[in-house]
């Protein structure tokens, strides 16, 4: 049978030769900024992979086909076609009806663990929502990241979820989180949620330690390093409270429920924070992938005399 994925020429090459590799995320593009600044960013994500010396592996599925890095071609047509969300769940339909997706993080851990990529970097990761005791609403996310193989760089989850759920649901499923210089597990738009986390590291290289050791332990989970966003480019506290529960009161009279209410709730979030929700955003994608070109350094660096 034919791969069932393409991995792109430079990737390849990268791969192939030891050289660092981070994947990126699609969804972030095609649903999580506005036209046409998400085409921007995403050639910006790219090239800050590029001018610290690491491949970026940006990943979407294109007319059913998921691809391990994109080209030009390919950036600019997740940014501009409406695409639908991919999780893991939707890659073989697409496959079979020839459809493009942007893939969320679920979909974008399991392609790049297949693919052989161990770093990847994204904005924040889905989780257990509020309410998930009846509604039983929980990101595949998470059980993705259970079976991948990837350690993924991101500032927490929105603080829109439930987040001691969702810490609680990672340790259920053996899935190991380091904090980046903290403890204090970071939620998304804020450096801290208050939330405590057993284990912190303190540079890229403790961190591709403890991917060496998972290997040779032959524990398949992925890694979470959660990357707080630093203080001055957080989101005003009081100011993210006040938006936050502003919208969860709006979402409740308005009858919300189940897998509508977090694209209600960050739709919301958008318009009440005049914009000031996405500027942060992006400084929290920007600071992930950052650090995750360093971890795929120190990384390449463990692995030279293993080939």
């Amino acid at each position: 049978m034919n791969q069932p994925f393409v991995i792109s020429d430079a990737v390849a090459d990268a791969l192939q030769n030891g050289r660092p590799v981070v994947a990126l995320e699609s969804t972030i593009i095609s649903h999580g900024l506005p036209r046409p600044r998400n085409l921007a960013a995403a050639q910006e994500f790219e090239e800050i992979l590029r001018s610290a010396g690491v491949t970026p592996a940006t990943i979407a599925v294109l007319d059913g086909v998921p691809r391990i890095g994109l080209d030009a071609d390919g950036v600019r047509r997740i940014a501009d076609e409406d695409m639908v969300k991919a999780s893991v769940r939707d890659l073989p339909i697409l496959a079979a009806k020839k459809i493009s997706g942007a893939t969320t993080v679920a979909a974008t851990a399991y392609l790049a663990g297949r693919a052989g990529v161990r770093v990847f970097a994204t904005g924040g990761l889905g989780g257990v929502h509020r309410g998930a005791s009846s509604s039983f609403d929980e990101s595949a996310d998470l059980s993705a990241l259970a079976l991948a193989g990837v350690t993924v760089v991101a500032a927490g989850v929105k603080s829109v979820l439930d987040i001691a759920g969702t810490l609680e649901r990672l340790e259920t499923l053996s899935v190991p989180v380091v904090g980046y210089r903290t403890t204090n597990f970071p939620s998304f738009w804020l450096t801290e949620s208050g939330e405590q986390i057993d284990w912190s590291v303190d540079s890229p290289e403790e961190v591709a330690a403890v991917m060496r050791a998972q290997y040779e332990l032959g524990h398949g989970q992925g890694i979470i390093v959660a990357n707080p966003l630093p203080p001055e480019l957080q989101w005003e506290p009081a100011e993210h409270d006040a938006v936050l529960l502003e919208a969860l009161a709006e979402a409740d009279a308005r009858g919300i429920r189940g897998k509508a209410v977090t694209p209600f709730l960050l739709s919301y979030i958008v318009g009440a924070s005049g914009g000031r929700s996405l500027e942060v955003n992006l400084d929290i994608a920007r600071n992930n992938v950052r650090l995750a070109g360093e971890i795929a350094k120190a990384w390449s660096r463990t692995t030279q005399g293993q080939r």
